[in-house]
């Protein structure tokens, strides 16, 4: 599987993640942000209100012991002041905490519908070029991240930021001169921030990438562990995976490395400062410098002895101050992640969708007394394209199964074509196969019909329409597929049978598994029709899970049928049982065979021989025996295509 070159966190991310959230939970956040504000101011305040109690114990202490009972009622006012004040933001914590538990939960299924919705416009390209384990590491582990984000980090970090607002205009107002040796500690802690957390950052979005890488290992060696047990593979599946393994330790250790050094360092600064306040403070005191402040200013007092009360509070206020600066820097790592998950997130939605141009559309109909054409509402076994035309006028034809290639050609990737003027032609109820080595194209000649590839040139038809012009939904519809790959779901038989037609009928869906020859192995299992399969059917055989694919397709009763060695996991007594079943269900439809096993096609009106993406024999079984070309050779088993 070629390697995809991952994303880390694009510009605009953040804002994108943001303007997503607010547009599914504006109320609340509008809440949350009030909560916020409250809570905020709610820590700021008791900083001022000790300044104020502090003033008012100082005069009453400079005027005596009998002063006391003068201020006590002050200061009883003060501190139930402060005590409701705390009381409120303990109760907009708590509104915010219920709220946001509900945003970001509910976010995050927002967010995984809308990956999953987008997951099914991806074309088929998408997934042959991804592998599994990394896209479901975007529903995991790239979601996870934004949980954190979402309900701690960012109302953590509005909250920081509001508080710190409020601490720079009271530290601006008590004094402007130890003010600035703080501003001089910002500047430090932002080159720190920016320093280390610019380095963490980096590893960060290299430990998504790397976690991603990892999951889509382990999910390819799950599935294939059979393969691996048999040819004794253990060691070397050790070996890759400690390489992935490694490459995940090493960019987490060195995201962790920076983040937590981070924090502690700016910690230290904060100490630092405040050291230097309190001496500064002091200093001041002792000097009898004159103190510049807003508060000053405005009442008279500017350029005045700084007070033991504004030294006191600004100490305290200081330590808030570096305590929130830390705070939002200890959060740094976590938006960091974040934005590395929301960009896998994102580079999934923003990719190309299954490019779909088409207008005619497949719509049930019935015949009037002149044998026109109609459409109905109810299924009456007739379907027709309905073809609406630049003139506003409506063409029905009916859905017959006559497919026709002209010419064509097609490469998976640019430059490297893999089928070369392909033409042929399957008219309604004949039996079409393809032969030919590994490889030469029989299966992407399949693929093109039903359009998960696009052609590069040339014309496919579909009852003479373009099937560029039919909606793929309609056309797929029309289109019933046995793989040689069975894919089975969890859930009961009867469910799986009608994945093929979610509205069928149980008596539908066990007509459909006696024509696929599947009936009598079904009843035989303990809950017959009711059994529960899981892990891909992993407690039946693989013929049995083959045969529940056949009549998945039988209930569909589309009008062609794709069988991509279909019988190829069945054995020769399985083979004979299903060969019977398969003719009733291919009869009176159009059907295009791709076999190993050259008895399975000897009955078809035109067997294609293909060698590198090129046809080149075809007619029928006896024609191509009798030419003693590439097919006698493979029917005698003289030689295999190379």
């Amino acid at each position: 599987m070629p390697e995809k070159k991952m994303p880390g966190a694009k510009k605009g991310t953040f804002g994108r993640l943001i303007k997503l959230l607010f547009a599914d939970y504006k109320w609340q956040f509008l809440i949350v942000c009030i909560c916020l504000i409250v809570n905020g101011i709610s820590g700021v305040m008791p900083a001022v209100l000790l300044k104020n109690i502090t003033d008012i114990i100082e005069s009453g202490l400079s005027l005596g012991k009998g002063a006391w009972p003068a201020v006590r009622p002050q200061v009883i006012r003060l501190v139930a002041i402060m005590g409701t004040v705390m009381l409120l933001g303990l109760t907009a914590a708590l509104v915010k905490g219920l709220t946001m538990a509900t945003v970001t939960q509910g976010f995050l299924d927002k967010m995984r519908n809308r990956m999953f919705d987008k997951m099914q416009d991806l074309p088929i390209k998408y997934f042959d070029v991804n592998g599994h384990g990394d896209i479901m590491s975007h529903y995991t582990n790239d979601i996870d991240t934004l949980r954190q984000l979402i309900s701690e980090t960012v109302p953590q970090m509005v909250q920081s930021s509001v508080i710190l607002l409020a601490l720079v205009f009271i530290m601006l107002y008590y004094s402007i001169n130890m003010m600035l040796i703080v501003f001089l500690g910002i500047i430090l802690m932002v080159v720190i921030t920016k320093t280390i957390g610019g380095r963490s950052a980096r590893y960060f979005v290299k430990r998504q990438q790397s976690l991603g890488k990892l999951e889509a290992y382990v999910e390819e060696l799950m599935n294939g562990q059979k393969v691996v047990k048999v040819f004794n593979h253990e060691e070397k599946s050790l070996e890759e995976f400690d390489v992935y393994n490694e490459k995940l330790f090493s960019d987490t250790q060195n995201a962790g490395r920076f983040g937590n050094i981070m924090g502690p360092m700016v910690m230290n600064v904060g100490n630092l400062l405040y050291v230097l306040v309190a001496i500064t403070g002091g200093f001041m005191i002792t000097a009898g410098l004159h103190n510049w402040s807003l508060g000053g200013l405005l009442n008279g007092t500017f350029g005045a002895v700084i007070s033991v009360s504004v030294i006191v509070s600004f100490l305290n206020i200081c330590k808030q101050f570096t305590g929130n600066v830390n705070n939002i820097a200890q959060q740094f790592s976590s938006v960091v992640m974040a934005l590395a998950g929301a960009g896998r997130i994102f580079e999934l939605m923003d990719e190309e969708p299954e490019k779909d141009d088409g207008y005619v559309t497949l719509v049930n109909a019935k015949r009037d007394e002149n044998g026109e054409l109609s459409e109905c509402s109810e299924h009456t076994g007739l379907w027709a394209w309905k073809h609406p035309h630049g003139d506003g006028t409506l063409t029905y034809t009916e859905l017959k199964g006559d497919v026709r290639l002209f010419n064509v050609d097609f490469a998976y990737e640019e430059g490297k074509p893999v089928l070369h003027d392909i033409t042929l032609w399957a008219e309604p109820g004949q039996k079409i196969a393809f032969v030919g080595a590994t490889g030469a194209g029989k299966t992407t000649i399949t693929n093109l019909i039903n359009r998960f590839y696009d052609i590069e040139d040339g014309k496919i038809r579909y009852d003479g329409i373009n099937i560029n012009k039919i909606k793929k939904p309609d056309l797929r519809r029309s289109l019933g597929i046995v793989l040689q790959d069975v894919n089975l779901f969890t859930g009961t038989v009867m469910d799986n049978i009608r994945y093929g037609k979610l509205d069928a009928t149980d008596e539908e869906c066990i007509e459909a598994a006696k024509l696929a020859n599947a009936h009598d192995f079904i009843t035989r299992l303990p809950e017959g029709y009711d059994t529960m399969l899981s892990s891909n059917g992993s407690n039946l055989s693989q013929g049995q899970r083959q045969l529940i694919s056949i009549a998945r397709a039988a209930v569909a009763d589309p009008p062609v049928m794709i069988l991509d060695e279909a019988t190829s996991s069945i054995d020769t007594r399985t083979e004979a049982l299903v060969q019977k079943g398969m003719d009733s269900l291919m009869k009176g439809r159009t059907v295009f065979v791709i076999a190993h096993r050259l008895s399975t096609v000897r009955d078809s009106e035109a067997i294609m021989v293909l060698d590198h993406g090129r046809i080149i024999e075809r007619g029928n079984h006896e024609d191509l025996v009798a030419q003693k070309g590439a097919y006698y050779q493979l029917y005698t088993g003289a030689f295999e295509l190379e």
